[in-house]
């Protein structure tokens, strides 16, 4: 059988994409059979080239910004909400593919879009009040083992949106709160499109005085949402990337095959 050879890009314009490209090398070896390449993204034409893409963590600000400046913004909103191609965000990725996003000013913030959720930016606090908490997540290798999961003025999803067909009209409506524009979904990205956002894990809200390895279900509660998919997208409030462990990156990489596979076997 010939190997898939799948281009998986790396936002490069700001934040710690250097980090995911080491865990995508890491994970990548845990999947035979295919040829891989992780490059930076920082151009249309090298975005063009990719059959999937990671949004880092860093400055979501100082990133849409460069993006909007390096001709970027646009492509990306086409590669995610058009095309549907595979994508996701840590952190400030998140907020970036977010429908919504709150504590912003109008024009201090540009979204690309993609999850229908309410991101609540910098929910916990200042960059002196990052922490790390152990998860156990079922949709990983070995949930039973915590993945240490680590917070950096992250957002958590404070609330899950109908989707609609166009932009967030509600949402738009509310003090500083910035939407997503509306982008028509291509006929090739119907597929991947889905109007169901899925939570994937939660953050028990004692987390961080309980211990590393505290759960949701150890502490009786639900907990903040910080990690989710919809369809092609997929976000988390924390950085896999900063940690060395490459379980959410080998999860996330055998979905992207299993997307290029079926693409592939349609066109």
């Amino acid at each position: 059988m010939p190997r898939t050879r799948i281009t998986i890009g790396v936002l490069a314009l700001q934040g710690a994409f250097t980090e995911h490209i080491e865990l995508l090398h890491a994970a990548a070896a845990t999947i035979p059979d295919h040829d891989f390449s992780f490059p930076e993204v920082r151009t249309p034409a090298e975005l063009a080239r990719c059959d999937a893409l990671i949004l880092p963590g860093g400055e979501s600000t100082t990133m849409s910004l460069v993006a909007q400046r390096s001709g970027l913004l646009e492509p990306l909103r086409d590669f995610v909400k058009a095309a549907r191609k595979p994508t996701w965000g840590t952190c400030a990725g998140l907020i970036l593919l977010s429908e919504s996003a709150n504590r912003t000013k109008a024009g201090g913030q540009d979204l690309i879009g993609g999850l229908d959720v309410r991101v609540s930016r910098n929910h916990f606090g200042r960059q002196v009040d990052s922490f790390e908490a152990g998860l156990h997540l079922d949709f990983i290798a070995d949930p039973q083992r915590p993945f240490r999961s680590v917070f950096i003025r992250a957002p958590v999803v404070e609330r899950l949106l109908p989707h609609v067909e166009g932009v967030q009209a509600e949402e738009a409506s509310k003090e500083d709160t910035v939407v997503a524009p509306s982008v028509p979904v291509r006929e090739e990205g119907r597929k991947a499109l889905s109007d169901h956002v899925e939570v994937l894990a939660r953050l028990p809200r004692e987390a961080r005085a309980l211990g590393k390895s505290a759960t949701a279900g150890e502490l009786g509660e639900a907990g903040d949402i910080i990690a989710v998919r919809q369809g092609n997208v997929f976000g988390t409030s924390f950085h896999p990337e900063l940690t060395g462990d490459a379980r959410i990156h080998a999860w996330w990489l055998k979905g992207v095959v299993e997307a290029v596979e079926q693409r592939d076997r349609a066109s």
